[in-house]
């Protein structure tokens, strides 16, 4: 698999400890472990070259690989650290590739199995938008509703004062606010040569847009409520 014969690694970063939620990876979620909606999406993906699991956990490995992921190595456990950066991850998995197997990739995509509701097509056009623009980096992004900088306050003893600057008398329309983005950390797409460098996004980085039904980042017990609710509507949203 590959596009305009680039190719493209996928790295589903899965470690074992988790403080918010314990053993988060491998949480149940509409009927199966969160691991196992980003193993089936990147398996369903066309352009990703490989796709495979890191993780420093025996279990999450082992569970992986019931849903045909591809786990090459147990992370080493100096990288499973609360400090450990998926940066950190994502450099070890190049260079082990690379010294095992002789691989080597143009771009690498982190996939996080907290982002359930990302689809292969998201995958893929994310690809495609790297590839065809030649830019370094490709984030995935959704857009914040009605939300402004203006609209951000801050509270001193209770009374309620403009956090950046002075709003004035009148607040903003809302027809008359840009529209903003924030990352939606379902996938990081980057060229690896900036990756090796330690840098996420290099000189130019263009947004995928994804709509709020498949924004959902897991990170405590509400978000997996959200993510069943979606799961089980996903028509109908």
């Amino acid at each position: 698999m590959a596009y305009k014969n680039k190719k493209i690694l996928g790295v589903i970063t899965a470690r074992g400890g988790s403080k918010g939620i314990p053993r988060k990876n491998i949480k149940e979620l509409n009927g199966k472990p969160l691991i196992a909606h980003t193993i089936e999406s990147a398996k369903d993906s066309s352009y990703l070259t490989r796709c495979i699991v890191s993780t420093d956990d025996e279990e999450i490995a082992e569970i992986s690989k019931q849903y045909d992921a591809d786990v090459p190595f147990i992370r080493p456990i100096e990288l499973a650290q609360d400090k450990s950066t998926s940066m950190e991850v994502v450099q070890h998995a190049l260079k082990w590739l690379k010294e095992n197997n002789g691989e080597e990739y143009d771009y690498l995509m982190i996939l996080q199995p907290t982002s359930p509701m990302r689809t292969s097509e998201d995958i893929d056009e994310s690809i495609k938008i790297a590839v065809d623009t030649d830019v370094d980096s490709v984030m995935s992004m959704k857009e914040l509703e009605d939300f402004s900088p203006k609209k951000m306050k801050k509270i001193q003893n209770g009374i309620i004062l403009p956090y950046f600057e002075e709003e004035g008398k009148e607040s903003s329309r809302r027809r008359d606010l840009e529209k903003m983005y924030k990352r939606n950390c379902a996938i990081y797409l980057t060229k690896t040569e900036y990756i090796k460098q330690g840098d996420l996004f290099g000189k130019i980085s263009r947004a995928y847009i994804m709509p709020e039904e498949r924004s959902t980042d897991i990170n405590q017990l509400i978000d997996f409520k959200f993510a069943e609710f979606f799961l089980k509507n996903k028509n109908n949203v």
